[in-house]
């Protein structure tokens, strides 16, 4: 039986794949520091080992490290416009942390590290689908941070032989997304507005696309990524292969939910881009992955959650 560290695992995605890991029969240890994660985010992670600091310190990232085989490393500020607002801070949580983890994985043995990336890092290219081998065009202090630190795990890997895997996630939602924040993904938002019946913000026209990825499929992603042979030092692209635009998403979650508000537009956000959609032939061919919930059903389970968390009875 191996031994998985999530880093980040209180957060979002970390905790779903905890869960799945749990329910796996694995050992697991979590270490997040709850500045965003949220303890009720591992209220069902059974005998999973929880440690709670700033992987920023090497103290904690040794410790956290200490007899893991495998570390996925989650934990992040995955906001874009936050670190818009204050690079400093989220330049820590992003690359300070990543090497500390990259350095103490190395040193403690660890058997393979993989790293949450993210699509940010291909930037506004006019070119779709977005292919792992093209130039990266970082445009905000967070994509170029997610950048830096997959470039970190593939010299690990080159430098050191410390075995690496980066994939990169395309606009995940699900359960448990976190809405009480303006840095939170669009769909939770829209989602929690529209069940209030409020006016959902849309930035700019609302005809920018996403390849919108219900947090499963990640799951399915990280987990073969875990195993899978020879991919070593290398991205792959995690996500469905379609896009959606931001107006087609508003009327689907206003269908779900019943609502009738209409939205309200503002001005674009800094460092937004226009256009993502992920080719995931590299994914599929070396991983074996699929994404088995389509965008339609887990918008449909996710509007499901939060009518369920708004009357206290949903299932963390």
């Amino acid at each position: 039986m191996a031994t998985y560290l999530v880093t980040g695992g209180a957060g979002f995605i970390g905790s779903h794949l905890v869960d799945a890991l749990v329910h796996r029969g694995e050992r697991v240890r979590v270490v997040d520091n709850f500045s965003t994660g949220k303890r009720e985010n591992l209220a069902g992670a059974r005998g999973a080992e929880i440690l709670e600091g700033d992987l920023a310190r090497s103290d904690v990232a040794r410790a956290a490290v200490s007899g893991a085989d495998v570390v996925l490393h989650q934990a992040a500020l995955p906001s874009v416009p936050r670190s818009v607002e204050d690079p400093v801070t989220s330049n820590r949580a992003n690359i300070d942390a990543t090497l500390e983890i990259l350095v103490a994985a190395r040193d403690a043995g660890v058997k393979r590290v993989v790293y949450a990336g993210s699509s940010s890092a291909y930037g506004d290219t006019p070119v779709l689908p977005k292919r792992e081998e093209m130039p990266p065009r970082p445009l905000s202090p967070y994509a170029l941070q997610k950048l830096v630190g997959e470039q970190y795990a593939q010299l690990f890997t080159h430098l050191y032989g410390l075995e690496t895997v980066t994939l990169r996630y395309f606009n995940v939602f699900g359960p448990r997304q976190d809405p009480s924040s303006t840095y939170s993904g669009v769909i939770s938002l829209f989602v929690t507005s529209l069940l209030e019946d409020r006016s959902p913000v849309i930035y700019g026209d609302g005809e920018q696309t996403r390849d919108f990825t219900y947090v499963t499929n990640v799951v399915d992603g990280v987990l073969e990524a875990c195993r899978a042979p020879d991919v070593s030092g290398l991205v792959m692209n995690c996500a469905t292969g379609r896009r959606i635009s931001i107006n087609e998403l508003y009327k689907s979650v206003r269908r779900l939910t019943g609502a009738s508000a209409e939205p309200t537009y503002a001005a674009p956000r800094p460092g937004d881009i226009r256009h993502s959609q992920a080719d995931i032939s590299r994914a599929r061919q070396l991983l074996g992955y699929e994404p088995r919930v389509t965008f339609e059903e887990g918008l449909r389970r996710t509007v499901d959650w939060f009518r369920l968390e708004r009357s206290g009875q949903a299932v963390r």
